[in-house]
């Protein structure tokens, strides 16, 4: 990113919101840039601040480059990073090699004890891929294992460009939803969680009655733009795309970008109805989930759409009884998620593909069950 863009950025970023600003740092690899381009991202946001705004920033990174002096430098302005990290040494080094071949786990191993003596905030995040899927709780075990307390767990869904055909180390659904179910029974911890996952800390927020705040569970798009490094403005980082293109921020103020016609009609695409999922009990929860997953190789419906399924199923009890638990405490008394009761004929919640009495009828619990 030219210093241009970087100062327009940063200026225009900061009179966004009186009283916070928030910046993403993401590549690639933003440490690639440069310690010193990021002394200059804290100059100028020092310089167009505003009086009692906070500025946060947050940094995804795979620590390969990390040093004391990258430590220290995060530690004075903390900056929150996430870590790539896909768990013990065998599964992260399947795919995340060195040129030569030779894996980056022990570097990466590295870089975190640094951040912990420097005391640098940080949280990890998993890629779950085709390797990964298959060991959901030895995965959250290791991490959780060597003291790490706020995870994050991505699948990976990725075509190839030319044919339109799924990467061969693209998670499958039935390895996802078993990944999450596994890693949801570790994190449950019998009513008592001990650790942060980022989407079950998000739909526990929506059981509670409160705004999930992921946007893969909210019933629109819209919350951020991506400022590409030559100024291009998109929605959305996994929408980087020529025909989604908002303008570019040398020429479009992000005030204008966030206001646009463009930007609202991409947002709307989330919540455009689709027939499965009209049906399906568990739209209060999932919102048609994330649509970059939709049309995968062709297939009309959400890729991961039984994972999530089988998911909320296995998990709703456990997270009702932490809602109770948490009602209990504040006091109050939010309604409970408004999942939809289905019928006998209806297609199972569960993902099979069945309909509900040929399926999970007999051993699903009463609210789901409707005529």
């Amino acid at each position: 990113m030219g210093p241009d863009v970087l100062e327009s950025l940063i200026r225009q970023g900061m009179r966004l919101d009186a009283e916070q600003a928030a910046f993403g740092w993401q590549g690639g690899e933003p440490t690639l840039c440069g310690l010193d381009f990021f002394r200059q991202v804290v100059a100028l946001q020092k310089r167009y601040g505003q009086p009692g705004q906070s500025v946060s920033n947050g940094l995804q990174t795979n620590g390969l480059l990390l040093d004391a002096e990258w430590a220290r430098f995060l530690r004075e302005y903390r900056f929150l990073l996430g870590v790539s990290l896909d768990g013990p040494a065998a599964y992260h080094d399947h795919y995340r090699t060195y040129v030569d071949g030779a894996g980056s786990h022990a570097r990466v191993r590295e870089s975190l004890r640094l951040l912990e003596r420097e005391g640098v905030e940080f949280n990890i995040l998993s890629v779950v891929n085709r390797v990964t899927g298959d060991h959901g709780a030895e995965v959250y075990d290791y991490l959780v294992g060597e003291g790490f307390r706020y995870l994050q767990f991505i699948p990976c869904v990725e075509t190839d460009p030319q044919s339109g055909r799924l990467t061969e180390f693209s998670v499958r659904p039935e390895q996802y939803g078993d990944f999450l179910c596994q890693v949801f029974d570790r994190w449950y911890n019998g009513g008592e969680p001990e650790v942060s996952v980022r989407d079950f800390d998000a739909l526990l927020a929506v059981y509670v009655g409160q705004a999930a705040p992921m946007c893969c569970y909210q019933p629109q798009c819209g919350g951020y733009l991506v400022v590409e490094h030559n100024g291009d403005l998109y929605p959305c980082d996994f929408f980087v795309r020529d025909d989604l293109r908002l303008g570019n921020i040398l020429e479009m103020p992000l005030e204008e970008a966030f206001a646009g016609a463009a930007l609202r009609q991409f947002a709307l695409q989330k919540a455009a109805p689709r027939r499965e999922c009209g049906v399906c009990a568990w739209l209060p929860l999932c919102q048609q989930g994330c649509w970059r997953f939709v049309g995968v190789e062709g297939a009309p419906r959400h890729y991961l759409c039984r994972a999530y399924q089988q998911f909320f199923a296995h998990s709703y009890e456990g997270f009702m009884a932490l809602r109770a638990r948490y009602l209990a405490q504040v006091g109050g008394g939010q309604p409970a998620v408004p999942v939809r009761a289905v019928g006998r004929n209806d297609p199972c919640p569960c993902g099979s593909g069945k309909k509900l009495k040929q399926c999970c009828a007999a051993k699903r619990p009463a609210w789901l069950l409707r005529g």
